[in-house]
C-alpha cells in the first residue's frame, strides 16, 4: 500500500476519503451490533460462518482495513508538508500501529474461514 501511494497509483483525495471513513464507520457499527446480539446469544451465521458470504464479507473488511493505511500515510505527509509539532509523529504512529493490528487480526479471521471451509 505504501507502493500504491507513494507511485500515485491511489490518492487520497476528499471523495476515497470520505468513502473509507464511511465503510469503515459501518464496519464499526455492524460488529457493535453483533455484539450487542451476541449478549442474547443471537448469531449471523451467515457473516462468521466460512461459506462464501462469510468470506466476501471478511475479504471486504481486508480491504477496508488495507485502504485505511493510506489514510494513515496521507495524514503523516500533509502532518510533514504543513509543519506539524513534534508531539504529532505520536499521533501518526499510533494510528498506523492500530490500522496494522486491525488488519492482521482481519487476515488472521479470513484465514481461519477460509482453513474451516
Amino acid at each position: 500500500m505504501l507502493l500504491a501511494y507513494k507511485s500515485g497509483i491511489i490518492r487520497a483525495t476528499q471523495g476515497f476519503k470520505l468513502g473509507v471513513i464511511a465503510a469503515t464507520g459501518g464496519i464499526a457499527v455492524f460488529y457493535l451490533v453483533e455484539m450487542l446480539l451476541g449478549f442474547f446469544h443471537v448469531r449471523v451465521p451467515a457473516i462468521n460462518g466460512s461459506g462464501f458470504i462469510g468470506i466476501g464479507f471478511s475479504l471486504f473488511v481486508v480491504i477496508i482495513a488495507a485502504l485505511n493505511l493510506v489514510l494513515d500515510f496521507d495524514m503523516i505527509e500533509t502532518g510533514v508538508q504543513n509543519g506539524a509539532p513534534k508531539y504529532m509523529e505520536w499521533y501518526g504512529a499510533f494510528g498506523l500501529m492500530v490500522t496494522l493490528i486491525w488488519l492482521y487480526l482481519e487476515i488472521l479471521r479470513l484465514l481461519g474461514k477460509a482453513r474451516r471451509r
